[in-house]
């Protein structure tokens, strides 16, 4: 199993993801992105320019924090912080791309569904990832997927870095610390 990929892999993969996501939507019709927090929010805006470098001029953005929708909040602690939500584009009637790094379990996909609820009701939501993982817990797919990584041990992680938030591009599969 291959357990590392550097910058040029995630662009490579982020490339490829733009054009499947591009050919599932009319390009002269509404389309809002929401990238759940936290490497989603940064997965998102680069799907955002590389559609409005497409053609696609009518893209509402977003960033989703589901932390007070986790199913495990009281388990966690007060180890995840709470940052800001920042929808403020209209849902309503109007497709929603989700988009999140890496899916596993499908927990946090779970939550980010309950928590747009507060904000309106889109017209159809899918599912874009960098990483699919497998190992789900919940009947939750991505429509969208960069990789799939198979035979990912339960006892380790797939870490997703960005260079807006951790100075490099890269994806790695190491062991839980």
């Amino acid at each position: 199993m291959r357990t590392t990929y550097d910058a040029r892999d995630v662009a490579r993969v982020v490339e490829e993801l733009t054009r499947s996501i591009a050919a599932a939507f009319p390009p002269d019709k509404p389309l809002n992105v929401i990238g759940i927090r936290t490497r989603g929010d940064n997965l998102a805006q680069r799907l955002v320019d590389r559609l409005r470098a497409q053609g696609f001029a009518h893209i509402g953005f977003g960033t989703l924090d589901v932390t007070l929708y986790r199913d495990d909040l009281s388990s966690i602690g007060t180890s995840h912080a709470v940052r800001p939500t920042d929808i403020y584009v209209d849902l309503a009637d109007k497709p929603l791309l989700l988009v999140d790094d890496v899916l596993h379990t499908g927990r946090s996909v779970r939550a980010a569904l309950n928590a747009l609820n507060d904000f309106g009701r889109p017209s159809v939501v899918r599912l874009a990832v960098l990483a699919d993982r497998g190992g789900r817990e919940l009947p939750i797919a991505a429509d969208f997927v960069g990789i799939h990584l198979k035979e990912v041990p339960e006892d380790h992680r797939v870490n997703v870095r960005f260079v807006e938030a951790d100075g490099r591009d890269e994806i790695v599969v190491e062991p839980r610390s």
